[in-house]
């Protein structure tokens, strides 16, 4: 069978790996099928697709671990509200609203915008997850979901979620889904310790073997008060330890962790998803990440959904996960623009256990990548090309995004979907689902 090559040629790359130089010039990279075969100069493959990389900017496809993908339908709808309000009053009851098939094309505008935005792998926090995958594989992106557990709404509609996880986990043998709560805050006790264990019933006797878990964490304040009254404990830590201490934890957002959390979380085995764009919308704080770095906990960055995080730019996370501690802590040099690149690329995929496929350019790994043609003026001078990069970079300065070696956004736009088709089809869902009772 003949193999699938392509041949990037003499572009700069940034790898992100540590055997390999920060910024290496005038390289070659061939991707064979779907991995990264070499990296080098001057290769040669007979009958691969070439791609010019003269003065173009290669970087590991980003990797966003927090995001509620379907929430493209809220994008600047709602402005002006805490997190508590902005659910209760005005997300909730428009989410009772939804079908699958509005799930389906509000999920292929995100994952449009999100390859758009260099993004190659999504970790997935919704409902309603069949037209999620359904819209994974029409915009050909990596893709972590699940079904979100929670009872605050009653013990009725926590196990009709329940159920409708371990379903989707038995269809969909195929697919990443993996546990999900949504905050300690929305789930009882006697809920969340049902479900962890007919979750490890159901994986004995399964070929689930996943032991991913994702949740909202420490939000904001509001939110630590009440999961602090909800499971009777001084600080919500505690609750991770009590019933996830076997898990691999993904913790979205974490703003409001104090040294005693601190001390715990660095027994378990989690990652912090950052989400710093999101936090200041809602008003909810800034995490610190450098608190975080010094107790060797693993920081990764995720948009949110768009209606707290407005749109899906891992560049524009990146950049004020860098530029947010340097004034907080009055210190220019606590971070920099390769650490932020870091969090969006092998920190992602080591807070997914995928480093060893995914999350920097490196011979063997799957051949997620993005190439930057730096045209603005805004790019110019290039001095520095991650704090270019990091700082001053936008989607239009992506010009090719590329898969699991498939070139999937060619000249700014998606092979396959038509942007124009789902920017039209979504509109249209918008008035309608503002007429349903």
């Amino acid at each position: 069978m003949q193999k699938n090559l392509i041949l990037i040629k003499n572009c700069t790359l940034i790898a992100v790996d540590l055997n390999q130089p920060i910024v290496q010039r005038d390289v070659d990279i061939l991707i064979e099928d779907t991995k990264i075969k070499s990296i080098g100069k001057d290769i040669v493959a007979q009958g691969a697709k070439i791609i010019d990389g003269q003065n173009k900017y290669v970087t590991p496809g980003f990797i966003n671990c927090h995001a509620h993908i379907p929430m493209s339908v809220f994008r600047e709808a709602i402005d002006g509200y805490g997190l508590q309000d902005w659910l209760t009053k005005a997300i909730w009851p428009i989410e009772n609203k939804l079908n699958i098939d509005d799930i389906y094309w509000f999920s292929l505008l995100s994952m449009y915008e999100s390859l758009s935005n260099g993004v190659t792998t999504i970790n997935d926090m919704y409902f309603l997850t069949e037209g999620i995958i359904k819209a994974k594989h029409a915009a050909l992106i990596n893709l972590y979901t699940t079904i979100t557990l929670m009872d605050i709404d009653g013990e009725s509609n926590g196990k009709k979620r329940w159920d409708n996880f371990i379903n989707m986990v038995e269809k969909y043998p195929n697919e990443n889904i993996i546990m999900s709560f949504h905050g300690l805050n929305t789930c009882s006790p006697k809920y969340i310790q049902t479900c962890v264990e007919a979750y490890k019933n159901f994986q004995k006797n399964s070929n689930a073997k996943s032991n991913l878990l994702h949740i909202h964490f420490c939000e904001n304040t509001q939110e630590v008060a009440d999961t602090c009254k909800k499971h009777n404990i001084t600080v919500p830590s505690v609750a991770l330890q009590k019933y996830f201490k076997d898990f691999k934890l993904i913790l979205a957002h974490a703003v409001k962790t104090t040294s005693a959390d601190l001390d715990i979380l660095k027994q378990l085995n989690c990652t912090v998803c950052h989400d710093p764009v999101s936090n200041l919308r809602l008003g909810s704080g800034v995490c610190d990440i450098i608190k975080l770095r010094e107790h060797g906990i693993n920081v990764c960055l995720g948009t949110d959904g768009q209606g707290s995080g407005s749109n899906l730019s891992m560049l524009k996370e990146m950049r004020l996960a860098c530029l947010l501690p340097k004034g907080l802590k009055e210190n220019p040099s606590i971070i920099n623009a390769y650490d932020a690149l870091q969090m969006a690329t092998i920190n992602g995929a080591k807070a997914l256990g995928i480093e060893k496929s995914k999350g920097s350019v490196s011979i063997g790994k799957d051949a997620d990548l993005n190439i930057f043609n730096f045209k603005a003026i805004e790019m110019f001078p290039v001095n520095d090309v991650v704090s270019d990069l990091v700082y001053n970079a936008n989607s239009e300065d992506i010009e090719t995004v590329i898969v699991g070696g498939k070139i999937i956004i060619e000249n700014h736009a998606h092979v396959l979907l038509k942007k124009e088709e789902i920017t039209k089809k979504c509109a249209e869902l918008i008035n309608e689902i503002k007429k349903r009772q």
